[in-house]
């Protein structure tokens, strides 16, 4: 019975380094969050409205055009007037075209394209967090499993224990103190695998909000691609890739143009114009006597250019020209801000990585010897050189041995992904989703709105794209037998 307990422990243990015969994949896992997570939809919804404003920017250098049309009773005339009409009905159609607007509307474009850039920057920075959760999601889930398989073993053998211990004590082998012992710490195995179980609702639960379903059997992970093999290879790669690092460098670019758009407010603006005008009065226009009938219809048209040149504002322009440059400043030092926490980012994953790679060396080192220890203190109790304490102990040092172990397999992973996501390398792209359904790229809807110029364009009623979990079950913290 022993043996059954100490071998359902290492299959637990083992769930890290073996693959089960039917289990999900973090590729499959990554590929659903990708394609359904609302956190990821909604960024990339939002990024589309940003497309929309080099379409408006524009807007303000092309033509435009209205019409008016009222009609009129006159309810009293004038008692003096021969000619006064009864009622009339008139149109009027006004063409403007902008030639000089101080560089405004270009500046505006460029700085709502920079702005555009940022944001799909901003879309690579969601994705990339997304996936991070994702795979820390998926590696607590596996930790998860492997702990609850570690607390069910080793509340079996303790429970071999206690048993083998009374057994002993019916025949005077041991004392009451002893069985006291064995039934206590059974008493706490129990009671750790309880929250170890817990443990495991509470990731499954964070999985299926990240990725949108139950998690089955999960695999263990593939290999990390692209892994840096130095600290300031990571740091180079992260200075020119990191997603958040070229959103707030766009920015601050951008802002730059906002301040030529609001020094253009002092400067002339220049428009040629178009009007014309159509006036019926239905017949109830008047003729002086002696004179013919008057004409009912009367039509008018002008062109020509119109000059502005602001005088005095008040001071607004000026105002808003320091308002443009504080702000261009603020982004300015936030891109420098940003570029201090993605280094401070890579430097701490970076360790977080390498001393879990060394924990998981030694602690498996320490494994081994506990499970050495154990056999040995075994050995000893069975000839009485030991009491069930030690016993007892050796037990809790081997199982602690292993939970570490497993959760050092679970850090060097997430933290290995976490240096790649600073990097800008834990994108859609870099692990190979394509072979999952077609990548989301932002620039299919930026080209297809830039240039659309009718007013009457509308894109049909927004529905949600991404999936809902009400209608998954709570998740427990059981394990499937293997």
């Amino acid at each position: 019975m022993i043996r059954f307990g100490l071998k359902a422990s290492l299959l637990a243990l083992s769930c890290l380094v073996a693959a089960p015969a039917a289990a999900d994949t973090l590729r499959e896992a990554l590929a659903q969050a990708y394609q359904t997570n609302p956190q990821l939809e909604a960024a990339r919804a939002q990024q589309r409205a940003t497309d929309e404003s080099v379409v408006i920017q524009r807007s303000g250098g092309l033509p435009s055009a209205d019409v008016s049309g009222s009609f009129t009773e006159f309810v009293k005339q004038s008692s003096t007037s021969f000619t006064s009409p009864e009622r009339s009905v008139s149109a009027n159609l006004n063409l403007g075209v902008p030639l000089y607007t101080g560089g405004s509307v270009r500046n505006g474009i460029r700085a709502a394209e920079g702005r555009i850039e940022a944001g799909r920057a901003d879309l690579r920075g969601t994705e990339s967090a997304l996936f991070s959760q994702v795979v820390a999601a998926y590696m607590d889930v596996i930790r998860g499993e492997a702990i609850v398989g570690l607390s069910q073993g080793n509340v079996e053998v303790l429970s071999v224990n206690l048993e083998a211990t009374s057994d002993r004590f019916e025949i005077g082998d041991l004392t009451r103190t002893d069985v006291a012992q064995s039934a206590s710490r059974l008493a706490l195995a129990r009671s750790d695998l309880q929250s170890a179980e817990a443990n495991l609702a509470i990731a499954r639960e964070n999985y299926v909000a990240l990725v949108g379903s139950a998690p089955g059997d999960l695999q263990p992970p593939p290999p990390l691609p692209g892994l840096p093999a130095s600290i300031e290879v990571a740091e180079d790669a992260a200075l020119e890739n990191n997603p958040d690092l070229i959103a707030a460098r766009e920015r601050a670019e951008a802002s730059g143009y906002d301040i030529r758009v609001a020094g253009a407010g002092r400067l002339p603006r220049l428009e040629a114009f178009a009007t014309g005008g159509y006036q019926n009065f239905l017949g109830t226009l008047g003729a002086i006597p002696g004179t013919g009938a008057a004409s009912q219809v009367s039509t008018s048209a002008q062109a020509g250019l119109r000059l502005s040149v602001p005088l005095f504002q008040g001071g607004r322009v000026a105002a808003q020209q320091r308002q443009a440059q504080q702000q261009s400043l603020a982004q300015i030092e936030q891109a420098i801000a940003t570029e201090r926490n993605v280094l401070a980012q890579v430097r701490g994953a970076w360790a977080s990585w390498r001393a879990a790679n060394a924990i998981i060396a030694s602690t498996q080192s320490a494994v081994d010897a506990a499970e050495l220890s154990l056999e040995g203190v075994r050995a000893e109790n069975s000839i009485g050189n030991r009491d069930v304490l030690d016993v007892l102990n050796a037990e809790q040092e081997l199982l602690a041995a292993r939970v570490q172990l497993v959760t050092a397999r679970r850090n060097e992973y997430v933290a290995g992904f976490t240096l790649l996501a600073a990097m800008g390398r834990a994108e859609a792209r870099d692990l190979g989703l394509e072979s999952e359904g077609v990548l989301y790229d932002p620039v299919v809807n930026y080209d297809r709105v830039r240039n659309i110029i009718w007013d009457w364009q509308r894109d049909p009623d927004p529905v949600a794209r991404s999936t809902r979990t009400v209608d998954i079950p709570a998740q427990g913290g059981d394990i499937p037998d293997n």
